[in-house]
């Protein structure tokens, strides 16, 4: 099986750490970020794994080798101008079959293998992993109709919404709506794939994760990495591809 990890961003909201680190290389007790990710692919039974880098490139890619040390055979993607999170995948060759596509910051017990297999069960074209959050309004809501006369009262509300957790099964199908060398995130891809009628899934997770892209996410990461290192690194069997 074949993974992209999205490594070329600026993370900007993580400085001034990332002013001399790229974000998948801060540490979490003993190693990177990137290793995190980078074993969980290995123990999930992907091996192919291909880094896509820009900002600091040179460090990640001094870290991380030729992968051997992580049981994998990895690659590089350099984009020369920032391309967002699709524009990368145009520049890599080889995507043939259904691929993995997540950043390089996310710390999840998601069962990768699990989240590709029932992609392929589901025969859509994209799947994008999803995580339940809410948010309590701390005000009492006033509801009225045209004429201002009060239809409803609701007092702080909680509101319950999906967010993406950065991870996406993909078919080669989507490659041609990404076009080489512009600028495309992905989830201008995912509305471009939709629009087009392309069959776009959820696969809702209420495990573990987070997205380390704030001071307090990162500072949050930190604290929990020791405690949650059993089951984020834990040993999997992964069946052949």
């Amino acid at each position: 099986m074949q993974a992209i990890i999205l490594a070329g961003g600026k993370g900007r909201r993580l400085r001034p750490y990332t002013t001399v680190l790229p974000k998948p290389l801060m540490p979490l007790g003993d190693m990177p970020i990137i290793e995190v990710v980078l074993r969980q692919l290995a123990a999930s039974g992907f091996d192919q794994v291909t880094i896509a880098v820009g900002y600091l490139a040179e460090l990640l890619m001094a870290y991380c080798g030729d992968g051997s040390k992580f049981g994998l055979n990895l690659s590089y993607s350099r984009e020369e101008e920032p391309l967002g999170t699709a524009g990368p995948l145009a520049l890599i060759n080889g995507l043939d079959d259904t691929f993995l596509v997540m950043n390089g910051d996310v710390l999840t017990s998601l069962d990768l293998r699990g989240l590709v297999e029932q992609h392929r069960a589901s025969g859509a074209t994209a799947t994008i992993a999803t995580h339940q959050r809410q948010q309590q309004i701390n005000y009492g809501i006033i509801e009225s109709d045209q004429e201002s006369r009060v239809t409803a009262y609701i007092e702080k509300p909680i509101h319950r919404y999906q967010v993406s957790m950065g991870i996406y099964v993909l078919e080669p199908a989507v490659l041609r709506f990404i076009p080489r060398g512009q600028y495309l995130d992905l989830p201008d891809l995912v509305r471009q794939l939709m629009a087009a009628g392309q069959p776009v899934l959820a696969h809702p997770f209420d495990g573990y994760w987070l997205d380390i892209g704030r001071h307090d996410d990162y500072e949050q990461a930190v604290e929990e990495f020791e405690g949650m290192r059993p089951m984020l690194l834990e040993v999997r069997d992964p069946k052949p591809s």
